[in-house]
């Protein structure tokens, strides 16, 4: 089945509107009041790549973590508007220069003041090249980045945060930037307390933050097993626990983890495992469930930094790899019609969204056109013997869809082709990120913010944190700021799809289809919802 394009998110003009004054008030401590918080839920996850610090933690296992312990200046409610959180106020009259406000009497769990400082001296650390942080990308848009980003450099402080007083600083950005307010809700732009800059390793694994929820205690992270969540009871934002904590369990696929939710041994699965979504309706029975369209994509990146994926015959390779997978039948067998085949690289939630952008046809099924640009291909560099391989992660319910998306490549274009399984998430997101994939990576997004540029930017943007293909062009690069620059978001669009045709020319992704969330839940617990973003709302779960 193809979604309706009808579940759009609030218009971006509207939602930067927002975001300039305090909005939302929320307040109270852990449980809430009246609130049904008689147990802790369960929930599914994967062990996080690295310590659980904000700016270098870029997957959902310690993604989903981080943004429950920390909180920003702002938050986004579910259906992706901007809420003011830790910030009073965030004004500006040019779209450039901007002066933050704080909430008074904010506070970390160990009691320490969160102020102007425990903001600007996050940011400038997550930018800082000697950090190496794997969301340093996100602080490009702020004037003095470049000099504390660039290779060997020893800068660390941006030239363009100023702190004013303890609830206030300014941010200067290199050019004007309409929805440069609309990112401050991701959880790269948290504060930290200043035990963090003593040892940020070891914060990271016992980190002390300022959201819903804290780490409960020495021991609450069990590697590779689990992480318990309480409630902070001083927490003051609008995501008040109605539950008296979270903890996720590390599952090693999603198929263990459906059998312990049919015997009500978890409570929440996020993620239906591809063999049972024939049945998980009928299986878990009416009020057990929800399917819906959320941000975020499938893909598949190709390495550029690889010979046979570099120069003229790599770029015909790979849109005759898009060419030879048949996006329509593998949703419809696969996922019984649970995903839309993609035709660009964002999400039709999105506002900017187009589904016709010049070049989208390189994401249609044409064997024929496949096997054409492949011979083309070898006539410049042979491919010979070798195998087309797909990295991914076993513990994330891949396997029947990457087998699908090999044997179609390998039937069309009639070479060998086949997944190549790691055991856990942070096994092969490792891989990625130290650049040593020797073939394609099972790739895709969730957005971070509701932006046509979240999708681009941290993707394919030069240098960018999560280029797993290490993608480099000067001209996408130059639509993306010309976007940036827009003097609103709506002005943005064109630039962002025009850069969008850049990527399916080159194509260092595959874009394969949109993502829909299929949630289930436990006879145990009421209550859930998935955001914008496909991310449960997990501080509003109860136990019934």
């Amino acid at each position: 089945m193809r979604f309706a394009r009808t579940s759009k998110l609030v218009g971006l003009a509207a939602m930067a509107a927002l975001v300039l004054s305090a909005c939302g008030g929320g307040g109270g401590t852990g449980g809430g009041d009246g609130a049904d918080a008689s147990a802790v839920i369960t929930a599914n996850s994967t062990e996080p790549q690295n310590p659980l610090v904000p700016t270098n933690t870029n997957e959902v296992g310690g993604g989903r973590v981080v943004d429950l312990i920390f909180e920003g200046l702002i938050s986004y409610d579910a259906s992706g508007a901007p809420v003011n959180e830790v910030a009073e106020s965030i004004e500006t009259t040019d779209s450039q220069n901007y002066t933050i406000t704080l909430k008074p009497d904010q506070t970390f769990t160990n009691g320490d003041p969160v102020t102007a400082s425990s903001f600007v001296d996050a940011w400038n650390y997550g930018a800082a090249a000697e950090n190496a942080q794997l969301s340093q990308y996100f602080f490009e848009s702020i004037a003095g980045y470049e000099e504390v980003s660039a290779e060997d450099s020893k800068e660390n402080e941006m030239s363009g945060l100023k702190v004013v007083d303890d609830r206030t600083f300014t941010v200067k950005l290199a050019q004007p930037e309409s929805d440069w307010p609309l990112r401050l809700g991701y959880t790269a732009f948290s504060p930290l307390p200043e035990v963090a800059f003593e040892d940020m390793e070891s914060f990271g694994e016992n980190p002390v933050g300022n959201g819903p929820y804290m780490l409960a205690g020495e021991g609450a992270w069990q590697h590779d097993v689990q992480i318990e969540l309480v409630p902070n009871p001083d927490y003051q934002g609008t995501r008040t626990p109605q539950n008296e904590g979270i903890t996720f369990k590390f599952y090693s696929g999603f198929e263990a983890a459906y059998q312990d939710l049919l015997a009500n041994n978890l409570d929440l699965l996020d993620t239906i495992p591809p063999s049972s979504l024939k049945n998980f309706k009928t299986d878990l029975g009416e009020g057990r469930y929800l399917e819906k369209p959320y941000a975020g994509n499938q893909t598949i990146t190709i390495p550029t930094y690889l010979d046979e994926w570099s120069g003229e015959a790599g770029e015909l390779r790979r849109k005759a790899i898009s060419l030879a997978i048949n996006r329509p039948e593998i949703t419809e067998v696969i996922f019984s019609g649970g995903r839309q085949p993609a035709t660009e690289f964002t999400a039709p939630v999105i506002d900017g969204y187009s589904e016709e952008i010049e070049g989208n046809e390189v994401l249609e099924f044409n064997p024929e056109k496949a096997r054409e640009l492949w011979a083309q291909a070898d006539e410049i560099d042979p491919w010979g013997d070798k195998v087309f391989t797909i990295s991914y992660n076993s513990d994330g319910g891949h396997k029947e869809w990457i087998d699908a998306v090999a044997n179609s490549i390998k039937n069309e274009l009639g070479i060998e082709a086949q997944g190549k399984p790691y055991a856990t998430f942070a096994e092969v997101r490792e891989v990625a990120t130290s650049k040593t994939l020797e073939g394609a990576l099972r790739t895709g997004w969730q957005a971070d913010y509701p932006s046509l540029y979240n999708f681009l930017g941290p993707l394919f943007g030069t240098g960018a944190g999560s280029n797993d293909g290490d993608y480099s062009s000067k001209e996408f690069d130059s639509k993306l700021r010309e976007g940036l620059s827009a003097a609103s978001p709506e002005e943005g669009f064109s630039a962002f799809n025009e850069a969008q045709e850049i990527l399916l020319q080159d194509l260092p992704a595959v874009p394969l289809w949109y993502q829909v969330r299929q949630v289930g839940w436990s006879e145990s617990v009421d209550n859930v919802d998935t955001a914008w973003n496909g991310v449960p709302v997990y501080h509003e779960i109860t136990r019934k």
